[in-house]
């Protein structure tokens, strides 16, 4: 009943970095210890208009072609990590992330474990503006 799996061989894996907010969407695909990049792609990259960036389609064919790029240097498995702005920023990230994840599925990466990576402060850091915000 078992199934035989290969043995992963270190080469093989990577880590899926997804840096989700409300105005960009980047992909950055490196090996398992995150010192070497493996592919870099943007939503900024794929949409021409700057009001497409953050959209979940830019997302996609970033994810997409950062997928690509990903199986042609012999990456199969990833472990996905996504980020939101965090600090005093939003802490969910923005319209990109979960059809980016979906695209890295599709085009034939197997996704290993999904984690979120936002930075959250323990206590926090004061927002720029000052104490009547910023005066437009």
């Amino acid at each position: 009943m078992s199934e035989e799996r290969k043995p992963k061989r270190r080469g093989d894996v990577g880590i899926a970095w997804i840096y989700a907010s409300y105005n960009n969407t980047i992909i950055h695909i490196t090996d398992l210890s995150g010192a070497e990049t493996i592919a870099r792609v943007s939503g900024g990259m794929v949409a021409k208009a700057d009001r497409d960036k953050p959209s979940p389609w830019a997302a996609m064919q970033a994810a997409m072609r950062a997928a690509r790029i990903a199986l042609d240097k012999g990456i199969r498995v990833v472990h996905v990590k996504v980020k939101a702005p965090g600090g005093y920023g939003p802490k969910t990230p923005g319209p990109g992330a979960g059809p980016a994840i979906r695209a890295l599925v599709r085009a034939g990466l197997m996704v290993d474990r999904i984690e979120d990576v936002t930075p959250l402060p323990t206590d926090t850091i004061r927002k720029p503006g000052g104490r009547r915000g910023r005066r437009v």
